[in-house]
């Protein structure tokens, strides 16, 4: 038997042993999971079961670490490889798939919810969810991969122009890592949080400036980005916008009637959906080197297995000051 946290319904999440994960069949692998992060994700489903698709399944698809077993025709890693984690479960064969579009696959699940995640010591994956880490970056950063493949996939979609500023709404994960990876490229960042500590964490790592929607008014922003899915952020930033601008909304939240389409057609303003992300997790992997020394001001708490369903509650209660809430689940390999 081994520990693992698994939901099992709504607002119903267990710490448990249970068996372990099936030895990999073709095109499979097994991990021994080291990290794991908790997404804004894993809390909505928690909250409303909204992608709940099996139960009990165990949760998680922010994860890393090292390859046990393989399966038969799988080539690119092997026993005693370090990895990086795809969250996405893509069937391969739909338009979408085929495209190179994985991210609107026709039937795109997760792991931790299609099939069993990494909140677990051991985990049985499709080999195409795994790449070779790099080198010498700690387990705590890899488990951080998914989030910034995500971050990029934000970016790369809104295309802004060298040195454009960008304004960032909501410092979670998602936020201080799209601030992080911007700032980074030369993009003043303006950022937005009701929560101030959170807000200060990112402006102290990243150098961008705190603000708020009134302090934008007249400023005739052109590109911002959403993560918070709250309506009437969304709302705000679409009325304040200037015109022939970019709005990316990353966030998920409740379904809201917020868009006045004449107001983005007389505004000539370009609504974004930003949704997981596609070939950009490959690229974070050669990043993470680099990037590596920058993520630990974003860790807020590395917790164990058995602290997961609390640190659930705790964290949808709005009690975190910090960004990102890790779990320790194995040995941290790297630096």
């Amino acid at each position: 038997m081994i520990d693992a946290v698994r939901l099992h319904g709504v607002a119903d999440l267990r710490y448990e042993s249970v068996p372990p994960p099936p030895a990999p069949a073709q095109a499979e692998v097994t991990l021994a999971v080291s990290v794991a992060g908790i997404c804004g994700s894993d809390l909505h489903n928690y909250r409303t079961g909204a992608w709940i698709s099996r139960a009990p399944s165990v949760a998680g698809h922010e994860f890393t670490g090292t390859v046990m077993q393989v399966g038969a025709d799988v080539a690119h890693v092997a026993a005693g490889d370090r990895v990086i984690v795809d969250s996405r479960w893509t069937c391969g064969t739909c338009a979408a798939c085929r495209a190179g579009v994985g991210q609107v696959c026709e039937k795109l699940g997760f792991l931790g919810e299609i099939i069993d995640g990494g909140f677990a010591r051991q985990v049985t994956l499709p080999a195409r969810n795994v790449l070779k880490a790099p080198a010498g970056v700690a387990d705590r950063h890899l488990a951080m991969a998914e989030p910034l493949a995500v971050a990029l996939h934000a970016l790369n979609l809104m295309a802004l122009p060298a040195g454009a500023e960008l304004v960032v709404t909501g410092c979670g994960p998602i936020g201080a890592l799209v601030t992080l990876l911007a700032t980074r490229a030369g993009h003043p960042v303006r950022i937005l949080d009701r929560n101030e500590a959170r807000s200060a964490v990112v402006a102290r790592a990243t150098g961008a400036r705190v603000t708020d929607l009134d302090a934008l008014a007249s400023r005739a922003y052109r590109y911002a980005i959403d993560t918070t899915g709250n309506a009437p952020v969304i709302t705000g930033l679409v009325a304040q916008i200037g015109g022939a601008s970019r709005l990316g909304l990353v966030g998920i939240g409740a379904a809201a009637q917020i868009i006045d389409p004449v107001h983005l057609v007389e505004r000539e303003i370009a609504l974004i959906g930003c949704h997981a992300f596609g070939d950009e997790l490959a690229t974070i992997g050669d990043m993470l080197p680099a990037l590596a020394p920058h993520l630990d001001p974003f860790i807020a708490e590395t917790i164990s297995l058995a602290q997961v369903p609390a640190a659930y509650d705790r964290l949808l209660a709005g009690d975190a000051d910090g960004i990102k809430t890790l779990i320790q689940i194995g040995e941290d390999h790297g630096h």
